[in-house]
Order: structure tokens, then sequence, then C-alpha cells
């Protein structure tokens, strides 16, 4: 059975006078947003340090050490001690707490008690921040894509020694693993024996040396040849390994999220064999991590398990030694010591910007688990909102002063500030979609409904059509040469349920619509409906839409099951029944201009389309009495039974009682023949007025049935009807 056809069938949107369902009224539309102000305080503000000042989007909290000549925690300073300046201008400080680590970090081990925080969203804050209070968070995390087994094994065995030897009463202590996915191997706890359990868990696997992490560039004017491995042929290394880099850094970015809604201060401590930048391309991954971890008050410490080595020249046993000059003219030597390098440039950056360090060139890991000790011994939280109210997403250079004699201070350099949408560069927009396709909590801004259906163009084939439709009150549009001018992005992804949640159907597509004036006058009054559609076998699947205005930046994401059923060859079978109160001819128009990530279907038509007419979905389901109903559904026969035979009616039923029904009809079209894979089906699409039927909420039932046979299957759908707009607002004056 296929269930994982990834196929991206047909993609229009559709414009002019059949747009929308004339059903819609301007009332139904949802009004557009405003306009995202300038967070601003105000009478109601919370007063400082209780732990829900993270409500506020553009608060900043640095957490500051401070410590004295004896390089003990300084204790007791007082808010009007501290001066903090943003790119060299005097910020009022909001919030100001002293979280004291030490007091129970001196504790009796027996007064610990047990604390599991977890990670993520956080149901009860206060009682989080009370477990939290005065504790030191730590994070453990390993990057099994980028350690060879005995670099993972010292990094575990550092880890179990930490656990045994370091944590004190006071520390809580995660542990998370980066492999095909990320993975939370135990949330933070000051359980030692559940740490030894979650770090010993760690074992050397497939999961290792991802991508390979050696550069085979000579130095100019020599030539460095790779010898063949034997290895199947794969994609080009440097996009290979761009994708890698995106992956390390996007998890980095993850766990910073979940540590966001946990207040003070978290250290993460990153074992790894290095993280490559090949250019350009991953500065836009590593600006996303560093920001995240700056919102979450997170400092990164980067640990290279490679620890102090000694290149050994033309390369270790594990690597393909090179050929040519290069090799002899010790241009392969200088090679390897610059990979090394470039794998750190990335971790340094992370540790400077986020108030870490990292650590290089040793075999012993002590000294980094100390540091995150020793920096989160005892700090100042301070808070404050930025005077800069500019979104252009540049650095923010951040000083603290403390007047105090003797007082030695420590704290983050700085932050990118928030970037309007405006601003973005074209790997910042791509990395805008992919966060809102990962995200768990559904994205609003741009409002969008969506309508999906089956239909079986094989045995284990369904052809599952999308329609979503966006308001076009909520959208925004470009003025250039007289015309009016949108981009849209739509991205679509089918997970299956039946193997893990594994990815079986993706949809990407990027619209531009130019219109002129007399066209837009009219799109503004009714809504746009896109057209997809993809390929599935039976089974149960998740499906999530996204839908992004290219000139605002607001996105709208859209998630439902879907359910296919399997074949029943031995039952007549009914596919969905699709609603709708409009067909367009099947013609192609300057008006939209489609880009398509994904190479089409080898299908010349859909079944909805029949006659030189396609069939628009309708994704409210609200109809007036003005209109006319369009009904379209498939009957499926088993064997050797005729589908010329079929005969399918309607029955209308509102609360609960049955108002009308419809005469039996013949099919609008038959495929009695079956080639191939393909089903024996009889077609059904039903026209009535909806002018004598009363407003209210309705069940449709189709009733198909062979005449003196044994077959017989029906299928149900449900509608709304209303008033057009004029008799609507009539009724309502009188």
């Amino acid at each position: 059975m296929n269930r994982s056809i990834a196929l991206l069938l047909v993609a229009t949107l559709v414009l002019g006078p059949a747009l929308a369902e004339n059903a819609q009224t301007s009332a139904q539309q949802p009004t557009k947003p405003p306009a995202p102000a300038p967070q601003k305080k105000t009478g109601q503000e919370p007063k400082p340090g209780e732990g829900v000042i993270r409500a506020y989007a553009d608060l900043v909290l640095i957490d500051v050490q401070v410590t004295g000549r004896d390089g003990k925690p300084v204790k007791d300073l007082k808010q009007e001690q501290f001066t903090i300046t943003e790119n060299g201008k005097a910020q009022k400080i909001f919030s100001f707490e002293y979280y004291d680590v030490e007091t129970i970090e001196t504790a009796a081990a027996d007064d610990a008690r047990p604390v599991v925080i977890p990670l993520g969203p956080v149901e009860a804050p206060e009682t989080v921040r009370e477990q939290v209070r005065d504790h030191r968070l730590s994070v453990l995390f390993y990057d099994m894509t980028s350690m060879q087994p005995d670099e993972l094994l010292r990094a575990t065995d550092a880890g179990l020694k930490f656990v045994r030897e370091q944590v004190t009463p006071a520390d809580l202590v995660a542990v998370l693993a980066f492999a095909n996915r990320l993975n939370i191997i135990i949330p933070f706890t000051n359980d030692k024996a559940a740490l030894e359990r979650a770090v010993n868990s760690l074992r050397p696997g497939k999961d290792a040396q991802l991508a390979d992490r050696s550069d085979t560039g000579g130095a100019a004017g020599e030539a460095a040849v790779q010898q063949e491995t034997g290895a199947a042929f794969t994609a080009d290394d440097t996009e290979f390994n761009i994708f890698n880099t995106d992956r390390k850094l996007a998890a980095i970015e993850s766990v910073s999220e979940m540590l966001r809604a946990l207040p003070g201060r978290k250290a993460m401590l990153h074992f790894g064999g290095g993280i490559t930048q090949t250019g350009e391309e991953n500065r836009s991954s590593l600006r996303s991590a560093t920001d995240a971890a700056n919102r979450a008050n997170v400092s990164i410490y980067p640990v290279d398990t490679r620890g102090l080595l000694a290149s050994v020249p033309g390369g270790s046993a594990s690597e393909a030694s090179p050929a040519g000059t290069a090799m002899f003219s010790g241009a392969a030597v200088m090679r390897q010591a610059g990979a090394r390098q470039e794998s750190r440039h990335t971790l340094e950056t992370l540790a400077g910007d986020t108030g870490g360090q990292a650590f290089f060139d040793s075999g012993d890991f002590k000294e980094a688990f100390d540091k995150v000790q020793k920096d989160g011994t005892g700090y100042y939280l301070v808070g404050y909102y930025s005077e800069d109210m500019k979104r252009d997403g540049r650095w923010r250079d951040v000083r603290v002063k403390v007047n105090a004699s003797g007082a030695r201070v420590r704290h983050r350099e700085g932050y990118y500030a928030p970037k309007d949408y405006g601003v973005y560069t074209a790997e910042d927009r791509e990395r805008q979609l992919d966060e809102a396709m990962r995200a768990d909590t559904p994205r609003v801004e741009l409002p969008l409904a969506l309508e999906t259906a089956y239909f079986r163009i094989g045995k284990d084939e369904i052809f599952v059509p999308i329609a979503a439709k966006l308001a076009s009150s909520a959208l925004e549009w470009a003025q250039k040469r007289g015309r009016h001018e949108a981009v849209f992005d739509f991205l679509l992804e089918v997970r299956d349920e039946g193997f893990g949640g594994r990815p079986a159907a993706a949809l990407r597509d990027t619209i531009k619509v130019k219109l002129d004036q007399s066209t837009f006058a009219q799109v503004q009054q009714r809504a746009i409906v896109y057209q997809g559609g993809v390929i599935l076998g039976p089974g149960a699947y998740r499906l999530k839409f996204l839908a992004r205005d290219n000139e605002s930046g607001r996105v709208g994401t859209f998630e439902q099951p879907l359910i296919l059923p399997a074949t029943q060859e031995d039952k007549l079978q009914l596919s969905s029944m699709l609603l709708s109160s409009q067909l367009e001819p099947v013609r192609k128009t300057g008006e939209v201009e489609k880009k398509g990530m994904v190479q089409d279907a080898k299908l010349k038509t859909t079944p909805l389309e029949m006659g030189g007419e396609r069939i628009i979905p309708s994704v409210t389901r609200v109809f007036t009495t003005q209109q006319k109903l369009y009904i379209f559904f498939q009957a499926y026969v088993p064997a050797k039974a005729d589908p010329a035979r079929l005969r399918a009616g309607l029955v209308f039923f509102r609360s609960g009682e049955r108002v009308s029904e419809t005469p039996l009809v013949e099919p609008s079209e038959v495929d009695a023949a079956g080639a191939g894979n393909k089903p024996r089906l009889a077609s059904f699409r039903i026209a009535l007025p909806l002018e004598k039927m009363a407003p209210g909420r309705y069940t449709v039932q189709a009733l198909t049935l062979e005449p003196g046979g044994a077959l017989a299957a029906f299928a149900r759908a449900h509608f709304a009807l209303r008033l057009p707009p004029a008799t609507a607002a009539k009724t309502t004056s009188d």
C-alpha cells in the first residue's frame, strides 16, 4: 500500500467575479488588524519581581554578575547603584531582583527537596517561579551529529563526573540530545540518580558524524584532490553542510525557546565537534539562534569535544587521504588546521553574543562546569524597556555599570533588536516560514479558512483537494504603474500519523497577483480562494497549511486531522461531498503568476474538472437564497457492477426534520472501464436553486443506489443558508 506519495497536483488562485462565494457579506469578512503599535508601559504594570514581565515583548532582561576583589558575589546592592546604557544612551530600569543561588548551594544535601521542572510552556508560572527561585539552571546539550564515538564517550564521562561530584542542592540540571531530532532525555531536576541514568543512556550510534567535517580545498595555486571512497553519489557537499549547519543551529534555537518560559538565568553546556559555516547561507540561522538565546536569558558555553589534538599530515585513518601537489607542499596540513578553526568560529559567536564562554583544546572539561557554576552563583536580573523604538534588527550594545567600590561586572554584551518584515532578508523570510510550520500554536495574523475533501484516482491513490480562503480586507496591496499587486506564499505539510508523524506530502507555491482598478474593487469586497492538492494513500494524517502575505509579512496557519479510508472492493463507496456556489472555466489568466517549488504531478485534469469547468469548493459552506448550490461527489463500484446503472438523490434536513428532497438522477460522467489502476466510478454533479429554501442550518444527505440491485451508500455534509445582504438589511429595518 502506497502511503507516502507526495505530489503537487494543482495550484490556482481564483480571482475576478468568481473569486469567492457570493454568499459572503462584508460584515462577515474579518476586519483588518491594526498595525502593531510600540509597546508602552501602563498604570497596570506588575511590580518588579512578580514574574510576569515576559508578557512585554520589548522588555530587555540582562543577568549581571557582580563580584568583589576576592571573586565572591556582591550582594545587597540597590537598584540605584546600577546604570544601564544601550548604544551609549541611558535606560530606565524597570525590574530589579537578585538571585541568591549561594544560599541553597551551601545548604546540607539532606535539606534539598526533589524538584522536577518540565521544559516548554508553563501552566502555573508562580508555582514554577517559586521552585526555581535561587536555583542554578544548567542544560547538558549533546550534539550527537558532530561527535566521533570517542568524543561522545569523553563528553558523557565528563557529564557523569559533574553529576556525581559537582552538582549541589542549588543545581537543577536537564539533559538534551540532538540526533535526527531534538530529544529531552530528562527535564530540569536535582535527582542525581535520574541524571546519571540520563547521561548513561547516550551512546555512539548512527546519528554521530552526520556530515563529514573535513574540507578538501587547497591553497591558491595548489591542487588538493580527495580520493574516491566508493560511497554512493550524494548531493553537493556544500549544500548538504549548509542544511546540516542550519539543523544544528535550529536545535539550539529550539532549546532556547523551550527555556524562555522559565524565569532567571539559564546556562547551556553545548558538547559537540564544532559547527562549520559555509558562508552567508548560515548567517540567518546563527542570528536566530543567538536572538532566541538572548530572549530566553540563556548563556551558551560551547565545549569542543575533540579536545587537544595534533593534526596528522595527510589526514587520520578515519578520513580519505588527499592526493595532488598540496599533499607534498604542506597545504593539506594548513587546510586541516584551518577547517578546525572555522568550525569554532560559530561556537565563539554563540558564546560571546549570549554572555557565555567557549572551551577549546582541552581534554578535561571540568573547567567548563566550574565556569558555569561560578557564573551562576549569584546574579542580578535587571530589566528595562528600550528607548530605541526602531525595529531594524541591528545589534544593540549594552553596558552595565555598578557604583560600588572594587566591583567587577560581567554580563552579556548586547542583543539583536526586533526586526520588521520590511527589512527581512531572503534567509529571514525562509526562517519565518520554517518557524511558523514548526510552531505548536497557530498563527492568526492572516485570517484563513481551509476545506479538504478526497476522491479516488487509483486503487491506493487518493486525490485530496485543498481550498484556502483569505479575507481580502486583511491583505495589503502594493500599487505599481496603476495596478495593484500582491504576492502570496502557500505551504502545505502532511504527516502520516500511522508512521510516527513522518512527512507524507508537501506543497509550496508562490503566487503573484496583478489587478487593474476595476478588478481590484471587486476583490476588496470578497475573498481570495487558493486551490491546490496532493495525492496520498489511505491512512490517518495530520495536515498543516500556511499562507503568508509578502507585502505585510502576516502569516496564517491552519491545522486539522485527515482520515482517508481504505478501498473496500466488495462494497459501493462514496467520496467526500463537495459543496460550491460557483463554476469557473478551466483557463489561465495573466492576472496570476504561479511559481511552484514542487514539480507538478503528471495529471491532465483533476476530479473537480468536468466539461471544461472547475468547481470551486465553498470553504465556509455559507450560501444565500439567491445562489445556486452545486453538490459534487463520486461513487466507486465493486467488480462486475455497472456504474452507469447508479442513481443518486439528495435529502435535506433542518433541525433534525426532513424538509425536502430531489428526485434520483443519472451520473454526470461514468468511467466504466477503470483502465490500469483507476477505479470504476460514476460522478454526480447536482445543481439546484436555493431561493425557495428558508434560511437556517442544513444537513444534506446524498443517497446513491443501484435500482433493482443490492448496491447502496450515502454521505452527508452541512451548510448554512442566509438571506442576501440587501434583503437581510431590509428585513432588519422593517
